[in-house]
């Protein structure tokens, strides 16, 4: 059972559910304490010690129905003629029916454990030979709806399929009425095993089938994400900004507490008799970290910053001051906005304000310096991401001149490729010249590199 168990965490966290090892063993000490002979108690004591949230919760009891429900092995065709069978038997003579009877009984203790256990129809031992057979074929290694096959047959092989074949073989001479009912039991059988397979699948592959999904859509163009990828974009963003914060908030913890002044803390206890029982911390002075965000949003780029700003506003753990702007062809602060509804609701309203429109990125930083510029200090890092077109209109370059020369660092996230810069409407080089860093940044992976590396300077 205790590798059951383990099989059954496996499955759990593929469901989404984090299961850690000391959370493990906390569920395995429930179980020895309630017994497995109530399923329904069992299926509790579970999800009180795994399931922190009520998603997890019904995702770990999908999973506990789905895990401990074994596939019953079906009917086979001779079974479901043994009514008729029977009535036949009943029209012959009782001294020629235990004749055929003895004949028969005879012929089974020849054959092999497999064969005689599909001709008894002990659907118990059945089930358990399958499971037993599961375990020796390392089903829960499963990972692709590909390997089905190989683990079915190694499911079969390892209950003993060849030696059943040549009982087959041997009872198609002898007796082809046995030899028959046998051929439909593993038929049954077969299908029995393909649907242990597929719960396997089901239960093993969803992780690795999810990290797949995700490695696609990391590496997929942003602006070209389909309307029904939206969503499963929006919540790999989530996960980038979790990871992130992971990363970089207990470093910043340990950054604030300091050092041991050793020499403070002896002179703070020395009533103690030098007993640490007041501790003295080296503090660093730290200026405050701000992060100005000026984000474009008209119609060629408003899908990218819809994930960018998720992003940003999901790292307020990390860096304590963020704020935001929206321009199409004018600018307005929408830090408030992303703060105070969810992401739907905040897009939907900055797209009605300023979305959509034809890029301006000349009127937008007037905007921007007529009434934002005094918020910059030299601990702020201003980001602009946006494709640099401004429809041939005055890009007015010394307006970001002078963002630079009043911050700290400048950053500019492209969402096009590098051949198109300088091509056509786009400023792009221009801007270039007064920015920090330029990064080409259309896909999810390219933008976490980018946010990440933004971050790491403040740790």
């Amino acid at each position: 059972m205790r590798e059951n168990l383990h099989r059954f965490f496996r499955a759990a966290r593929g469901a989404g559910v984090h299961v850690s090892p000391a959370e493990s063993i906390d569920a395995m000490r429930a179980v020895a304490q309630v017994g497995l002979a109530d399923r329904a108690i069992l299926r509790d004591a579970l999800l009180l010690t795994l399931a922190k949230s009520q998603d997890e919760k019904l995702a770990l009891g999908d999973c506990f129905d789905l895990f401990f429900s074994q596939p019953e092995p079906p009917k086979d065709q001779a079974e479901a003629n043994d009514s008729d069978e029977a009535s036949q038997d009943s029209d012959q003579s009782p001294s020629s029916g235990a004749t055929s009877e003895a004949g028969a009984g005879q012929q089974q203790e020849g054959l092999g454990p497999l064969a005689q256990m599909l001709l008894s129809q002990d659907r118990n031992a059945i089930q358990a030979a399958i499971a037993s057979a599961s375990d020796a074929a390392s089903l829960s290694d499963i990972r692709y709806s590909t390997q089905r096959g190989i683990f079915s047959s190694r499911i079969l092989d390892a209950m003993g399929l060849q030696r059943l074949r040549d009982d087959l073989d041997e009872l198609t001479s002898s007796n082809p009425a046995l030899a028959e009912r046998l051929q439909a039991a593993l038929d049954a059988l077969r299908e029995a095993v393909r649907d242990t397979v597929s719960q396997g699948l089901a239960l093993y592959a969803r992780e690795e089938a999810e990290n797949l999904r995700n490695e696609i859509l990391r590496n997929a163009p942003l602006a070209r994400i389909e309307r029904r990828q939206v969503a499963e974009m929006r919540a790999l963003i989530r996960q980038i900004a979790r990871r992130l914060r992971e990363r970089y908030s207990k470093p910043r913890k340990r950054q604030r507490r300091g050092h041991l002044d050793v020499r403070r803390t002896l002179r703070r206890n020395a009533a103690w008799g030098g007993v640490p029982f007041l501790t003295a911390w080296k503090r660093k002075h730290r200026d405050r970290p701000k992060i100005v965000a000026l984000c474009d949003v008209s119609g060629s780029v408003a899908q990218v910053s819809d994930f960018f700003l998720l992003l940003v506003h999901s790292l307020h753990e990390v860096v304590d001051d963020v704020r935001s702007f929206a321009f199409s062809s004018h600018l307005i602060e929408v830090s408030e906005i992303l703060e105070k509804k969810s992401p739907e609701e905040a897009m939907a309203e900055i797209m009605s304000k300023v979305g959509f429109g034809s890029s301006d990125y000349g009127s937008s930083l007037v905007d921007f310096e007529k009434d934002f510029m005094s918020s910059l200090t030299p601990q702020t890092t201003v980001i602009v991401l946006g494709d640099a077109r401004s429809n041939n209109l005055d890009p007015r370059a010394d307006i970001l001149r002078r963002i630079s020369e009043r911050s700290k660092r400048l950053v500019w996230l492209n969402p096009e490729g590098r051949l198109a810069w300088g091509f056509g409407d786009s400023e792009m080089p221009r801007y270039a010249t007064f920015c920090s860093v330029v990064r080409q940044c259309a896909t999810a992976q390219q933008l976490e590199r980018a946010v990440s590396d933004i971050v790491a300077i403040y740790q």
